[in-house]
């Protein structure tokens, strides 16, 4: 008699830009203050429900680039050769990524949106324009504004559900083109959590009424209406990425595909146009939500702390679907997690992860320098090593340093990131604390979003959530200060990072240096 072999695995990947740890699925953790308590976001909540929720999930880099290309890869970024920048990026076709090995095993593949970008050439770790599929169009990655452009032709209701057609369509595409019984890897990369988004469509859309911010913003952020409703509009969008998830879900629960696919959710990083968070290795800028669901595979209903970053997600994928993981990928897979039947910590080692950054907007400071740092995040503990202390973190301030000179108007402030401080993204808060920072109630959260950083920093998180008082230095934490360097470097030179092991280190010079000529 045959031995009828196990159907394998499709692979489904809902990844969001710029979506950082906003899952109202994480509300209960986090206590009655939390921005949270302020989304529903059903489909992500359903999926941690029937599988795996991950309370320490984190990216290898804030950055949208080099964060994809380590997890398409399997590596830590600067094992991805120019990968490893933003602006000026160049995928090496010689490294192996989990779609493409999947698509020699004999998966169908396919994209929708952003995978990796921007770079030459868009999306080649998971085979280009080839595995593109976007035949409806594109316009989830401006949700707020085509919406609100169709409110009264189609009602509020009606303008999403255009949306949602859309990418019920796409995905449709992505399936007709499957050869008959063939397993697929889908990714769905949505760049509507991005800036730009209509200004008050938080509430407009979403019922987010910026009022409710009040007393949950961390406190580097001023709290006044014009923060709260850009991050009220900014949750909006994260309930619209839930709401397209919802439906790739519902697709696949129609086809009788959904308990047949490993589903995992997540973003490359935090929220955008806010100080100290996208582009930063504070938690607001590198900690993601992250949930997974496999029926037979995943225990519904599980927790996961230990903590992970998300080029683990790599491996992971090969690993579930049995196919061979090359040896470039320096990332461990999460399928013993996954398939664990326990809940809290399942192995002992993961207790920290390291993060960093390179290389972000090219021109953000004289020379076409980068902002250099490594972090490692422990239960208790975040260290930072900032390698260039005498550059400006959030990009050259234009003058502004100064409190007297004057600022650019608002507008050019919310909508031209390169004003000033190119390496935060333009924006309703980025305008508002630039035209207010010599106010006595704002210096402060000013210098700890715009200012220099030391060499070092360190914070204690069981005190200081918010990462506001860097105790590097204090006799009371030399020790916690020295064993988290050590460990850090320890990574750094094991991971073969040039910043630690290279005399002059190739991020310092060109090509990860200089002029971007189609940027």
């Amino acid at each position: 008699m045959a031995t009828i072999q196990p159907k394998r695995p499709n692979i489904l990947l809902a990844f969001a830009d710029d979506w950082g740890r906003y899952a109202s699925a994480y509300a209960q953790r986090e206590g009655d203050l939390s921005l949270n308590q302020l989304i529903d976001t059903p489909n992500f909540d359903r999926v941690a429900n029937e599988g795996a929720l991950f309370n320490n999930a984190y990216v290898p880099a804030p950055s949208c680039t080099p964060c994809r290309s380590s997890l398409l890869s399997g590596s830590y970024f600067w094992q991805t050769g120019l990968g490893a920048i933003l602006v000026g990026a160049v995928w090496d076709e010689s490294i192996p990524t989990y779609p493409l090995e999947l698509e020699q095993a004999g998966y169908h593949i396919g994209h929708t949106y952003k995978v990796w970008s921007p770079g030459r050439m868009k999306n080649a770790p998971y085979g280009g324009e080839r595995t593109q599929y976007e035949p409806a169009g594109s316009n989830y990655g401006r949700f707020s504004f085509f919406a609100t452009e169709h409110v009264d032709s189609h009602g509020v209701d009606g303008a999403k559900q255009l949306l949602y057609d859309e990418t019920r369509a796409n995905f449709d595409a992505f399936l007709e083109a499957r050869p008959d019984d063939e397993p697929f890897c889908y990714w769905w990369g949505p760049t509507n959590t991005h800036r730009r988004w209509q200004k008050g469509s938080g509430k407009a859309l979403w019922d987010i009424d910026p009022d409710d911010l009040a007393s949950r913003l961390p406190e580097f952020l001023p709290d006044v209406h014009d923060v709260r409703e850009d991050v009220a509009d900014y949750l909006g969008e994260c309930m619209a990425v839930d709401a397209g998830l919802g439906v790739l879900l519902q697709r696949l629960q129609e086809i009788g595909e959904l308990d047949n696919t490993l589903v995992v959710v997540s973003g490359d990083h935090g929220i955008p146009g806010f100080p100290r968070a996208k582009c930063n290795l504070y938690d607001i800028g590198c900690e993601v939500a992250l949930a997974a669901r496999w029926p037979g595979q995943i225990a519904a209903g599980r927790t996961i702390d230990d903590f992970v970053n998300l080029m683990d997600l790599a491996p992971t994928f090969l690993d579930a679907c049995d196919v061979a993981i090359p040896d470039s990928m320096t990332a461990d897979s999460l399928l013993p997690l996954l398939t664990s039947p326990h809940s809290g910590q399942i192995e002992s080692e993961r207790t920290f992860v390291v993060t960093g950054r390179e290389r972000h907007v090219h021109k953000a400071r004289d020379g076409f320098l980068p902002y250099p740092q490594r972090a490692i995040r422990t239960r208790d503990h975040l260290y930072i090593h900032n390698f260039a202390p005498d550059r400006w973190p959030a990009g050259d301030p234009c003058g502004l340093d100064d409190p007297t000179t004057t600022a650019p108007s608002f507008a050019a402030l919310e909508t031209d990131t390169m004003v000033c401080y190119p390496d935060l993204d333009a924006s309703p808060t980025k305008a508002w604390m630039v035209h207010h920072r010599a106010e006595p109630d704002v210096e402060r959260a000013f210098e700890l979003g715009f200012g220099k950083r030391p060499l070092e920093e360190l914070y204690d998180l069981g005190d200081d959530p918010h990462y506001l008082h860097n105790v590097a230095g204090q006799a009371a934490y030399t020790e916690v200060q020295a064993e988290l360097k050590a460990r850090l470097f320890e990574v750094l030179r094991e991971q073969q990072d040039p910043r630690v092991v290279e005399q002059p280190c190739r991020f310092e010079a060109p090509p990860y240096v200089g002029p971007v000529d189609d940027a």
